[in-house]
């Protein structure tokens, strides 16, 4: 297929060809097809893994991190480095701040609230927090940012991942993203190739659609891609997503069950991606343990042609014999040809190439996160917290709030319990101890408590208890559910907000801002976009009056009804 290791991304010098070249060489066909592969560290020990690798001779190209201690990160890289026979890739996922390496990285803020500030130099602090907390822990590729347009507000995983529903915004605040993450010393991976948002279903569970014409597509998607790997972005992420328009205006003759997803696509990886979008950059797909993946033919006929269609390096293993297995039978019985394993292994060493890895041995190095760094890191996420913070409507004027006039609080906690992208629980308690703080009396509703329900049906009852009820709600989806609504503890007695028009009710949301789907006509609704402290901590902040709501929603909250904007 060609690849010029000269040119944009990868810009490589005479020598750093050379170490390519001679590299690639050297090496045998079960290298090469080792060097394929991208290795989830989670569950079980490096040294473990290890011992299972030397087994089978198998040395993956890449492994990535899920969040563990930080000692723990910097300890896996280096002992895996030392035993690696070609330097290897590092990956993480940093979409909101560090917190996606390690337990104790920032929580800067999700991509949603970056762009409520709308203020892209919070799109470029959030890639440089990203970029220097994951280089410092030994990460040298991140998978982000995440370039998808959230225009369907029933998706359940694009939401506050996204920068927003406007192709524009999700364009400038991309850029802003891959140049600070690119400036700390971090290769960036665009995703979710050739695009999520559109459909109200979950990549992780199902192939899903991009339901664009060939039109719509180049001028959103495909404007944003174009301009990011203009812009020397060295990597892109397929996705399990398919773009039906384009696949038929690619392949005239295209029947309706040969429509595949990105990662395994020729007409959408080759064709368009390589071809018509000039990207000259390496192509990993997303976790291939997706059903999204496995549900479109056997698992070995998956990974074979992923690799055949355009996609260089496969994310994760199910079986780690099993998968190798394939796809070195593959290659073997020709179904992937020598010419595009050489021309995938070229792709995956030009970019270690590019980042300098066979210069400078990890080992070398000392890696730990810089308490002084991160205090840094801190005080810009409070300041972008500050600015992000959205006063969707207030209708009844409710705002500032008073523990003279609204002391007696009933706060409704609607979720805060986690979820697959975002394990962050029980926010909820701090809110309460803040507002406790300022003065507010704060009951947290329970339903199975008969003293907090109406006495009777009476609506006195209520009146003469609470002056204020509060829904706070951390909503998110949490990797088997389909959709990120709010559930009810009980469709009676107070759960659900029945007395908006007897006592000042308001919503605050830390995570989803579609909540008004569900609770429209509450007057009063602010979106934060991110479960931190710091967003937590300014919302109360302005609450009070003590400072102003100046974030603008990257999306529609009120999900295109009339009624929520009463």
């Amino acid at each position: 297929m060609g690849i010029d290791l000269k040119a944009k991304p990868f810009f490589l010098q005479d020598k750093d060809c050379q170490w390519v070249e001679k590299t690639l060489a050297g090496m045998t066909v079960s290298q090469k097809v080792s060097q394929l592969f991208c290795v989830l560290i989670k569950d079980e020990p490096v040294a473990s893994m290890m011992q299972k690798m030397e087994a089978l001779d198998f040395w993956p190209g890449s492994f990535m991190t899920s969040p563990l201690s930080s000692k723990d990160v910097a300890s896996n890289f280096r002992k895996l480095e030392e035993r690696a026979r070609i330097p290897l890739l590092f990956a993480c996922n940093l979409e909101r701040g560090g917190d996606g390496i390690c337990s104790e990285g920032t929580l800067f803020g999700t991509q949603m609230q970056v762009a409520a500030t709308n203020d892209t130099q919070w799109g470029y602090e959030l890639g440089r927090v990203c970029g220097e907390e994951g280089l410092a822990l030994g990460s040298n590729w991140n998978f982000g940012p995440v370039l998808d347009i959230d225009t369907n507000f029933h998706n359940p995983i694009t939401n506050t991942r996204t920068f927003g529903s406007d192709p524009e915004k999700v364009l400038s605040f991309s850029r802003a993203f891959s140049k600070g993450l690119m400036d700390a010393g971090m290769a960036v991976c665009l995703k979710h190739w050739p695009g999520d948002g559109r459909d109200e279903r979950d990549q992780h569970m199902v192939a899903t659609i991009n339901d664009c014409s060939v039109e719509q597509w180049d001028a959103t998607y495909g404007k944003i891609y174009k301009t990011l790997i203009e812009d020397g972005a060295q990597s892109i992420m397929a996705a399990h997503i398919m773009v039906p328009e384009y696949s038929r205006e690619l392949c005239p003759l295209i029947k309706d069950e040969a429509i595949l997803p990105g990662s395994l696509s020729y007409e959408l990886t080759y064709t368009l991606l390589r071809k018509r979008l000039g990207f000259n950059g390496l192509v990993v797909t997303d976790a291939t343990t997706m059903a999204g993946f496995m549900q479109a033919m056997p698992r070995k006929e998956a990974l074979i042609k992923a690799i055949a269609s355009g996609c260089d390096m496969l994310l994760f293993t199910v079986d780690l014999q099993e998968d190798f297995q394939s796809v070195l039978d593959g290659v073997k019985n020709g179904m992937v040809s020598r010419e595009r394993l050489d021309d995938a292994v070229t792709h995956i060493l030009a970019l270690k190439a590019h980042l300098k890895v066979h210069e400078k041995p990890l080992p070398a190095k000392k890696f730990s996160l810089d308490p002084l760094h991160l205090e840094e890191h801190e005080k810009q996420a409070r300041k972008c917290a500050d600015q992000a913070i959205t006063l969707v409507k207030d209708t009844q004027f409710l705002l500032p709030l008073s523990p003279c006039k609204h002391k007696r609080v009933l706060l409704h906690v609607l979720g805060d319990k986690g979820g697959y992208h975002d394990p962050i629980t029980n926010t909820s308690v701090h809110f309460r101890h803040l507002l406790e703080k300022e003065g507010f009396v704060v009951t947290v509703f329970d339903a199975r408590d008969a003293s907090l329900l109406p006495i009777g049906n009476s609506v006195e009852s209520m009146t003469a208890r609470f002056d204020l009820v509060i829904y706070y709600a951390s909503v998110k989806t949490s990797g088997s559910d389909t959709v990120s609504r709010i559930t009810w503890a009980a469709p009676g007695g107070c759960s659900t907000p029945r007395y908006i028009n007897e006592i000042p009710t308001m919503l605050v949301s830390v995570d989803s801002p579609y909540m008004l789907l569900d609770v429209p006509r509450i007057k009063t609704c602010i979106n934060g976009y991110t479960p931190n402290i710091y967003v937590i901590e300014a919302i109360v902040e302005k609450l009070m009056g003590r400072s102003p709501f100046v974030g603008v929603s990257p999306v529609d909250p009120f999900c295109g009804l009339f009624d929520a904007r009463l």
